[in-house]
């Protein structure tokens, strides 16, 4: 009998031991995935801190200063009670397919297989009325994605200005060629333009933002217009801000708060510039004042966002 009860202790504990190692990675996942969540809510704090610290030195403005005009790129998903504020060169493509499938409600499509030009399919806040306006305004979960705001230039540059681009070579490429290449006699298209060896320099692009006389002209495009100037963030309480230099990871705690299925899928982004040489090699042509007053123009974007200043490109 002894033998039996001494058996049965020894499976009995067996048994234990075994449920502990079973359950062990489930609680250590469980304690991880916590942990991640606390982390990423304190950055979101943070994040929105930095904002509310700029905002408060300011001019105090009402929302009624938005106009419909200001709303462009606000977006709209009913179904979750969710405005995004999207930014060109800030994965707003891909963050727009997400949008995309949000709004067609479930089953979710995978955001990876929508191809083509989708914004004239994405309801927009200025679509609506004055008064759906702020209603959405208040109640809705407004988030928006930035970036290093040197980088996005450089992003803008290579986009539209680095390769062939002909709807934006007609439009701001030939004037920047007239105004800072020295180009005399302008090639019709940017196909003869690179045939001919002419090439908008990334200097002539920074020459061309920098210029008091370019937003007198026509205001700056939105590919390379300030981001604050875009989302508004001082009128606007946003919920949530991402990074795109931590997009994957913000993308899915988003989805998170958002109580959607949060392995779904955005396609992922080419390759960053964010490597400080990286950045240092295409301002290497540009002289240091024009640096200086290039940091100047979107000096609120660095501050407003907590992006650091880069010293190491405005100093001797």
């Amino acid at each position: 009998m002894a033998l039996c009860r001494g058996l049965l202790r020894l499976l009995s504990y067996g048994l234990l031991i075994s449920s502990i190692l079973i359950m062990l990675p489930y609680y250590g996942w469980d304690i991880s995935q916590q942990l991640r969540a606390k982390k990423m809510l304190q950055v979101q704090e943070e994040r929105k801190q930095v904002m509310r610290d700029f905002c408060e030195n300011e001019k105090k403005l009402h929302l009624e200063y938005l106009r419909s005009s200001m709303l462009q790129n606000f977006i709209v998903d009913d179904a979750h009670g969710l405005i995004y504020c999207s930014i060109p060169k800030v994965a707003s493509s891909n963050l727009k397919r997400l949008m995309f499938i949000l709004g067609k409600g479930e089953p979710f499509d995978d955001p990876r297989q929508i191809t083509g030009y989708i914004h004239n399919k994405l309801p927009l806040l200025s679509m609506f009325s004055r008064t759906e306006i702020k209603a959405k305004l208040k109640h809705y979960t407004k988030f928006m994605f930035v970036r290093d705001p040197f980088v996005r230039l450089i992003s803008a540059y290579r986009d539209k200005f680095g390769r062939q681009n002909e709807p934006f070579y007609k439009t701001h490429g030939q004037n920047i060629l007239r105004l800072y290449g020295n180009v005399t006699r302008l090639p019709r298209t940017m196909d003869q333009a690179f045939a001919l060896g002419i090439h908008i320099t990334f200097y002539n692009f920074i020459q061309y933002l920098v210029d008091p006389l370019t937003e007198k002209r026509v205001p700056f495009e939105p590919h390379w217009r300030q981001m604050h100037r875009l989302c508004h963030p001082c009128l606007i309480q946003y919920d949530f801000i991402g990074h795109q230099e931590t997009l994957q990871e913000d993308v899915e705690h988003l989805l998170n708060i958002l109580k959607v299925p949060s392995n779904i899928q955005i396609p992922s982004s080419y390759h960053n510039l964010t490597f400080t040489d990286s950045v240092e090699s295409f301002f290497q042509t540009v002289p240091l004042k024009d640096r200086i007053k290039l940091y100047k123009l979107y000096e609120s974007d660095f501050k407003v966002f907590g992006y650091r200043m880069p010293d190491e490109l405005l100093k001797e």
